[in-house]
């Protein structure tokens, strides 16, 4: 930093010496008289300045052809490169100024200009794995796909270059939308470099798509390893892997390792209702009622859900309703203040027959949540307790423009889908779904459904005197 200075106030210096002596001899009229040998030469200043020009011109010519002659005689010595080194630093400096030029252009988005900087960083450079990559990069800016795609494709020759060849043609791939074809080349990729981040996060998600759920377990567990998962996090998506594992498993008919897959899945992540729903259904299967139950009430505790319900309710299939509320209450009390424990009991109790049981248990959610199943439930109440033809209408017609409730919501781009999966339909996210009420849970009712709802409840009642 210091020597940079103090060059630049060198060059300064030399030039104002040189002003300042110019006008000084043009302002006195002086001349410059220079004497050799008995010969006297007189200059005025424009022809001394001009004289001055001559000479640095000259001094730079001669030091080049000391150079050349240099390297002729290194040549002689035995030296057979010396003169093929003296012109090619020159190209070598062309060269990388063209190669910066290149970079900078790429960097500004200008294809075009990149794309013949790189040509010509190629022609005066012997390093075809640098030229190569920067041509790459701008064939890919300029939007020339074809051309990238073949310079990537001579990258792979280099063993210096062949994973940027990869990873550019898996890029390119993954562009046009051919995830079968990308997805071996990531793994390509990840055997040269297995510990690289971007490389390790789209070969996890192109599994997922192409359903690869063993490898992308193994994926998972490498990222564990290497630090980059939390161990909650590793531990949620390795059961949403096995999960998925196992009902592949299971539609090919090992019912015996899909039921272990299941049952680990649901351990590791007891708040996975799928899990614990598969799980249970393989314990019912081998007639193991009371692990099935457990293992259903343990995901109750965490997470309330209808298919758990569904699954509780399997266990015994032909029990009377009575004897099944009596059962269920040992599923409800896990968390017996939830929203769904409460329409639960409810239902029970409708299934019983007691109303005003089930009045009792469903509460005051009609009037604080009112979804299309707190008021259908209302409405059977009502028919169950003798109520008017027109109540009963008139709860069903709250019914058809209330919320339906929870759903399966990713939460990356809020679509709504009717079952669960690992992952969204829509944007592809893995483990993005949630069970909750949408943000737009209650659908404007339509004009019709409002010309339809006199119909529907009925002409208002004079009230008794």
């Amino acid at each position: 930093m210091l020597l940079s200075l103090l060059k630049i106030l060198f060059f300064f210096a030399v030039v104002l010496a040189i002003a300042l002596g110019a006008i000084q001899l043009s302002e006195t009229g002086q001349v410059l008289r220079l004497e050799y040998a008995g010969t006297e030469i007189v200059l005025t200043p424009v022809k001394a300045l001009v004289a001055l020009l001559v000479l640095m011109v000259a001094a730079w010519v001669v030091f080049k052809l000391l150079g050349l002659a240099l390297a002729f005689i290194r040549f002689l010595a035995g030296d057979e490169t010396a003169i093929n080194r003296y012109f090619a630093r020159s190209r070598e400096r062309k060269g990388y100024d063209a190669l910066a030029e290149g970079m900078l252009a790429v960097a500004s988005g200008e294809g075009k200009l990149a794309q013949d900087k790189a040509a010509k960083a190629g022609k005066y450079l012997d390093r075809p794995h640098i030229t190569n990559l920067l041509a790459a990069q701008a064939a890919e800016v300029a939007g020339d796909g074809n051309r990238a795609q073949e310079i990537y494709r001579q990258l792979l020759d280099d063993d210096r270059t062949r994973f940027v060849g990869v990873r550019g043609l898996m890029r390119q791939k993954l562009a046009q939308g051919d995830t079968a074809t990308a997805l071996l080349l990531a793994q390509k990729a990840y055997a040269l470099k297995p510990k690289h981040k971007e490389i390790q996060d789209t070969l996890l998600e192109l599994q997922t798509k192409e359903h690869d759920w063993k490898g992308a377990r193994a994926i998972l567990k490498e990222k564990r390893r290497q630090g980059e998962l939390p161990k909650d996090v590793h531990l949620r998506r390795d059961a949403v892997l096995a999960l998925q594992e196992a009902s592949e498993v299971l539609a090919h008919g090992n019912s015996i390792s899909a039921r272990e897959a299941a049952i680990s899945a649901a351990k590791a992540s007891p708040d996975l209702i799928p899990a614990a729903v598969l799980a249970a259904r393989s314990y019912v299967a081998q007639k193991d009622y009371r692990n099935a139950s457990r293992i259903l009430e343990k995901t109750w505790s965490v997470r309330p859900h209808p298919d758990l319900a569904a699954a509780y309710a399997e266990i015994a299939p032909d029990e009377t309703p009575s004897a099944r509320l009596r059962r269920f209450d040992s599923l409800i009390r896990q968390n017996p203040d939830h929203e769904q424990s409460r329409l639960l009991r409810a239902e029970l109790l409708l299934a019983a027959e007691d109303f005003p049981g089930a009045r009792r248990a469903l509460g005051d959610l009609a009037e604080k949540h009112p979804t299309v199943r707190t008021l259908s439930i209302m409405a059977a109440i009502e028919r169950g307790e003798g109520a008017e033809d027109s109540v009963v209408r008139g709860w069903l017609a709250r019914a058809l423009s209330a919320s339906r409730g929870e759903q399966w919501v990713c939460d990356k781009c809020h679509n709504v889908m009717a079952a669960w999966s690992p992952v969204c339909d829509s944007c592809g996210g893995f483990d993005t779904l949630s069970w909750r009420e949408p943000q737009d849970g209650r659908p404007a009712a339509s004009a019709t459904g409002a010309e339809m709802l006199p119909l529907l409840v009925g002409a208002p009642k004079t009230p008794a005197p």
